[in-house]
């Protein structure tokens, strides 16, 4: 068994607690249906923001669906100029028989314009 990564990003509308953890829940709910994960396999998550989201830690979002047992870290990001403003990313490490290239990475709300190419490999998320 192998431990494969699966990015996510989404943007949230406003820097708040609330908005904060309602994108994070989106994406991460997301990533497990579109990689059918076991969460029991995740093997860690780590979760960063742009600078100007600092009202929550996304990994908090993780634990209210669940996550109690699965080790999370939050981080900024560097201040990039002109970055993509107020994204939440998130790299899954997964414990999985599966080969890299089956994880499907997910893009979400203005995040998608951060990795066009994925989002035309793996889909558009439903709601988009």
């Amino acid at each position: 068994m192998a431990v494969r990564g699966i990015r996510g990003a989404i943007t949230a509308d406003s820097n708040t607690v609330e908005s904060i953890h309602e994108v994070t829940r989106e994406l991460i709910l997301e990533m497990i249906e579109r990689n059918t994960l076991d969460t029991a396999e995740i093997a860690s998550a780590m979760f960063t923001t742009t600078p100007d989201l600092n009202a929550s830690f996304p990994a908090y979002a993780a634990r209210m669906i669940g996550w109690i047992g699965v080790p999370l870290i939050c981080t900024t990001e560097i201040p990039v100029p002109n970055a993509l403003a107020r994204v939440v990313r998130v790299l899954l490490h997964y414990n999985t028989d599966l080969p890299q290239a089956a994880m499907h990475h997910v893009y979400l709300r203005g995040a998608v314009a951060l990795r066009q190419d994925l989002v035309e490999r793996f889909g558009a998320a439903p709601s988009e």
